[in-house]
């Protein structure tokens, strides 16, 4: 029975953070993680382990099938993603000296609001108009951009997808596909190095619901990625908008179950 409830609870984890991951570049472990710490009791560090294993291959599929399609920005995906790395080591230092503080909720919220804000504000920018930004502008704002993600990572310990989303769409005028494309690509990445860390550090996860988690979430990446890529710019802000909206909604609920 324990193995039925682990593979439901797995699926249903895998459904949520695959649809986030390839519609919106959203991290796996904002769904995962509360998932499996609420309905299996599993301690907070190995599940947040699994959730970042889960992230690298449905970041990376997600991603190939982005740049296949291209919508992705390897260049200033790379000069953002070097960015977020140095400065999620200094958020994490910065966050050990102040006093400890309840900002879980932050993420979830976030998540909500930019659900919300691709519904009633689409993001219609053409590639003719965001290839019209020069290179050294947008190299720049890539690691400025880089730089507030990683630290916001490091210091809150969540939102790092939401938030380059959320600044490769307002800040360095990406048009949708390419924002989530460049998203993934990154946070694949920043995945791997989180989730062997954990492993490292804490020892390997539950076999079972790791290999589950990843399989799931790697299927529904790979659904959603494709869906994403043929759709219109119209359709897909929808799509997203209404992904983050009934995900932020869900995790709400996961952590209000729980008593957080």
């Amino acid at each position: 029975m324990d193995i039925l409830i682990k593979a439901l609870v797995c699926f249903i984890a895998g459904i949520g953070a695959g649809l986030g991951t390839g519609f919106a570049g959203m991290s796996a472990a904002a769904v995962i993680s509360p998932m499996l710490i609420t309905f299996l009791g599993m301690p907070a560090y190995e599940a947040v382990g699994i959730a970042l294993a889960s992230d690298v291959l449905a970041s990376a599929v997600s991603a190939y099938t982005y740049g296949k399609n291209k919508n992705l920005d390897i260049k200033n995906g790379l000069v953002m993603m070097a960015a977020v790395l140095c400065f999620t080591l200094v958020g994490s230092y910065v966050a050990s000296l102040l006093p400890n503080a309840t900002m879980g909720s932050f993420s979830v919220f976030m998540t909500m609001l930019l659900g919300i804000k691709f519904i009633v504000k689409p993001v219609m920018t053409t590639k003719e108009k965001m290839e019209g930004v020069s290179a050294k502008a947008r190299i720049i704002r890539s690691a400025i951009s880089g730089s507030i993600v990683g630290f916001i990572c490091g210091f809150i310990g969540a939102g790092g997808g939401m938030m380059m989303l959320l600044l490769l769409t307002s800040v360095l005028g990406y048009e949708l596909k390419t924002a989530i494309g460049t998203s993934v690509f990154i946070m694949a990445f920043t995945a791997l190095t989180g989730s062997v860390s954990h492993f490292v550090i804490g020892g390997m996860p539950d076999i079972v619901c790791l290999v589950l988690c990843m399989l799931f979430t790697l299927i529904w990446a790979r659904i959603a990625a494709l869906f994403a890529n043929k759709a219109s710019a119209k359709t897909l802000n929808r799509a997203v908008g209404i992904v983050l909206l009934v995900l932020g909604a869900a995790i709400l609920a996961v952590n209000i179950f729980s008593g957080k």
